[in-house]
């Protein structure tokens, strides 16, 4: 059994392997306590990286290898659905029902089952057979568009915004609140998390702006994006950068003051006509000194001033040190659980590991008999 102890002990989930999202959301399952069982493809399937070096992202689940196309595989993972909460899968729309494992095929085993999808652009719609990435599908929402500076392209948000953002959360939120549903209704339901849907609702604030007539439909131009001088980012004498975002008047009159300069020579914070000017002056100022220079004389104020961290530096931080944000529990830096529980901590107690590696281990631990006839006969394989 998953020795975790948080919130979700107890909830089993079948996950039908992919990348991206899927494993992303799976992962978070298994942070929190579930119990996951990642089915894999006889030879491993797709992964991106090194496949020498173990993905963190495939912590915290147990990994059994079934040849989905062979009817002993199918009905082995059928039987697991039996005994689950959740399956997830990330596969383009109509692959799962062919399979014989889509949501009809896995709701007459099991009708209390929650079905999560991940896809670009869900369920229905005439994209629905379409290839993407995140790259396309935040294209759609206005995200993409949005991100940058005026006189260039758009800039890419890594694919925070659809794969994970919009997608993995999205479909992490609707498979808990599914979960919920069915203990008062005793019936599971599928869940259809599109990436498109999911970083749209992440746009929401925007949208809301937008529609009162305080967001310009164009890059660089607006509060949160770049368009104002005390809401971006600086280069110092060392090459490396500040974050910048005093929005309160308060907090903007500290920035001023650590920068050494009297407001009084300077147009008003909120004037666009002088913004040219504001951003001119801090960023002569901030190339007078380093980064860490900058941090080091804002760190005990309410400037809204950080480091503008490179990813080799960000398990240092103090702050994020203290709290254990980033961990390396196998050597390498990964992100730690999130979100804190006080009663019912997440804990790292499986890490990634190949697939096929627990295919005895968790067939027989969920109940699934003859598991070295399926591994015999080709339906399971164990490493």
């Amino acid at each position: 059994m998953a020795t975790g102890a948080g919130p979700l002990r107890g909830v089993r989930v079948v996950e039908l392997a992919g990348i991206g999202p899927g494993p992303h959301a799976a992962m978070v399952l298994a942070d929190l306590g579930a119990d996951v069982v990642r089915i894999d493809r006889p030879s491993g399937g797709l992964r991106l990286g090194d496949p020498d070096r173990p993905d963190p992202t495939l912590r915290g689940r147990r990994r059994v290898a079934a040849d989905l196309k062979d009817p002993a595989g199918r009905e082995t993972v059928l039987r697991l659905v039996e005994r689950a909460d959740v399956l997830i899968e990330g596969y383009r729309p109509g692959v799962a029902e062919r399979l014989g494992v889509g949501p009809d095929a896995c709701h007459a085993r099991n009708p209390r089952l929650v079905y999560g999808r991940i896809t670009g652009y869900g369920q229905d719609g005439p994209l629905v057979q379409q290839a993407g990435h995140d790259i396309n599908y935040v294209s759609l929402t206005g995200a993409l568009h949005a991100i940058g500076r005026p006189d260039d392209r758009p800039v890419l948000p890594l694919n925070l915004v659809g794969d994970f953002g919009g997608g993995s959360m999205l479909l992490l939120v609707g498979v808990l609140a599914a979960l919920w549903e069915a203990r008062s209704s005793g019936r599971g339901q599928v869940v259809d998390a599109a990436m498109v849907d999911g970083a749209s609702l992440l746009m929401q604030m925007t949208w809301a702006f937008y529609g009162q007539g305080e967001w310009a439909d164009t890059r660089g131009a607006n509060l949160l994006d770049g368009g104002v001088p005390y809401y971006d980012t600086y280069a110092c004498a060392d090459g490396r950068h500040v974050a910048v975002g005093p929005l309160e008047p308060r907090f903007y009159a500290q920035l001023l003051a650590g920068l050494g300069l009297d407001p009084a020579d300077l147009p008003a914070q909120d004037d666009p006509a002088g913004f040219p000017t504001l951003r001119a002056r801090f960023t002569d100022a901030f190339a007078t000194r380093t980064r860490d220079e900058w941090a080091a004389l804002f760190d005990d104020t309410e400037a809204c001033v950080t480091p503008v961290l490179a990813l080799g530096e960000v398990a240092d931080h103090p702050h994020l040190k203290a709290r254990g944000t980033v961990v390396a529990p196998d050597g390498g830096p990964q992100a730690a659980p999130a979100p804190r529980f006080s009663r019912t901590p997440a804990l790292l107690d499986r890490p990634p590991s190949a697939a096929g590696q627990h295919t005895r281990e968790a067939l027989v631990d969920w109940g699934i008999a003859d598991v070295d006839g399926l591994i015999a006969c080709g339906a399971a394989s164990q490493v």
